[in-house]
């Protein structure tokens, strides 16, 4: 599993820089994330994030961070990494993300409000279970707020 989310934050930042190549400067918002999620129990996720738009409408954000719980006596905390594509960019953005961890792997769908604040619902795919802890699979809910620490207009 380190392969494979080592793999994916070197495909992340290869499409950043080649982005950055291509509009002549970087053109990334970036900045932390909180967030709740519910899926098979309580977690508190903390992930820092990166922005760009391919083009005038959409935009596409990278995340990585941790997912905290309580579970099973235990405090748990694992890795995970998601990407976010927004489809439209007006008051609300409509979304579409995966996310995946040790665990599950979990599509979403959701709205942003600004991408400042997002809402999304979906369902997590079991990869596989920590020995003595319940599953992490299921129906899921999230909310998470964004902060901006370089916002710009272009």
């Amino acid at each position: 599993m380190k392969r494979v989310l080592l793999a994916i934050g070197c495909i992340v930042w290869s499409v950043g820089f080649c982005s950055a190549q291509r509009t002549g400067g970087n053109n990334w918002i970036w900045g932390p994330s909180v967030g709740w999620q519910y899926q098979n129990g309580n977690f508190i996720k903390l992930s820092g994030w990166g922005l760009f738009a391919p083009n005038e409408k959409q935009y596409i954000k990278f995340d990585a961070g941790a997912n905290f719980t309580r579970m099973g006596g235990q405090t748990v905390v694992f890795p995970e990494v998601g990407v976010t594509y927004y489809l439209s960019d007006r008051l609300l953005f409509p979304f579409i993300k995966a996310e995946i961890n040790p665990y599950t792997i979990t599509p979403k769908v959701g709205v942003g409000l600004l991408s400042v604040v997002d809402f999304a619902v979906g369902y997590g795919f079991d990869l596989r279970t920590k020995e003595g802890l319940r599953p992490f699979h299921g129906i899921t809910g999230s909310i998470s707020i964004n902060v901006p620490l370089n916002f710009h207009l272009n």
